[in-house]
Order: structure tokens, then sequence, then C-alpha cells
């Protein structure tokens, strides 16, 4: 293990994204490095999949989300298609530490994880969580005992009371090796088992 003592604590960013009719709940690890970002908004690394695949899944057209132009997302739109169809975004993590200065999961040190039921306690409809990286599903697997499902699949688990399922989904970073159109296969079929698509 790495000494992280002289490595700075990272705050998250963003405030969580907290539709009141979010019937379900996207958890990524952490936001990259700001130098990355080409919106103020979750996966805002321009070459992160993430926008992409949501435009195939709703709109069926990968780049309805893309602002070529810009180089970035559209963010107003992505935030409209969020709220309209009850999809809440935040992290598993509220405080890190990068240990090599990248965006990668495998170098973030977790020093505060997120308190999902509180986040839950705001989303009284939701019922399915979904993990978009290793990372993330490390703490739900940690912190409740939540069997890792395969690609594709969930598994059931109760939090705080709550019947909940938790989705694994491909990760939609380009280093996960996975076509886009086969990721978005995989949250096409998700959110129509939701009920959202």
């Amino acid at each position: 293990m790495k000494e992280t003592e002289n490595v700075p604590v990272e705050r998250h960013p963003l405030k969580p994204f907290l539709p009141p009719n979010a019937r379900l709940l996207m958890l990524g690890s952490f936001p990259p490095p700001r130098k990355r970002w080409c919106m103020e908004f979750f996966y805002p690394n321009r070459t992160n999949m993430m926008w992409e695949v949501f435009g195939e899944v709703f709109f069926g057209d990968h780049n309805r989300l893309v602002d070529t132009e810009n180089k970035s997302f559209r963010k107003d739109d992505i935030e409209r298609l969020l709220n309209e169809r009850g999809i809440s975004l935040f992290d598993t993590a509220t405080a890190v530490r990068r240990l090599s200065g990248n965006a990668s999961d495998k170098d973030l040190e977790i020093v505060e994880k997120t308190d999902i039921e509180a986040l839950l306690s705001q989303l009284p409809l939701c019922h399915d969580l979904v993990c978009t990286g290793q990372k993330s599903f490390s703490v739900l697997t940690e912190d409740y005992g939540v069997p890792l499902p395969k690609i594709g699949e969930s598994n059931n688990f109760s939090l705080g009371g709550r019947p909940m399922r938790l989705w694994r989904m491909p990760s939609s970073s380009r280093a996960f090796p996975m076509p886009l159109n086969e990721k978005a296969a995989y949250y096409r079929s998700m959110m129509q088992q939701i009920g959202i698509l």
C-alpha cells in the first residue's frame, strides 16, 4: 500500500442529482480530476461513453446528448431526460485520495463513503440501484453484503428495511473493452425491467 498521508483529500464537487420521482439510483465511484471535465455534471469526461449510451437507449441516436461543436455534452437535455424518466445520480464516495492523480478507480482511496440510506430517504419510489464500476460495487458488496451479480443482472437485498435490487452494468469508461451498442443493450434491458423504458 502506498504512503497516503501526503496525498490531499478531495471532497465530492457535485451535489447528488435526486429527482423526487426517481425509481433508479445510479452510483459511480467519484468524478475524474477537473481538468478532464467538459461540463459541470456527472460523467463529465468527454471520453466517457455514459451519455452516448443514454442517447442510444432513449433516442436511438448515440450523438443525441453530445454537443459535438463544443466537444461536450448537452447538460440541459441530459437533466431533462433524467427528470422525466426518474433517474438519480451520485457516487459511492464523498471524499477520496487520488494515489496517481488520474481518474482510474484502482488508484482511488475512499476516505469517506456516501450515506446511501440518506440518499434513498429522499427517493421514496426507488427500489433499484445500479453501480457503474468495480469500485462502486465494492462499497455496496462490503457494506450491505450484496453478492456481485453478473453483468446485466441484479441481486435482491434489503437496505434500511426497503427491498432493493442491485444491478451491475458494464463500465461506461472507454477503457472497458465493449462496443457502445453492446453497453447500450445492457442498459436498455435494465431500464425496461425497471419500467423506465
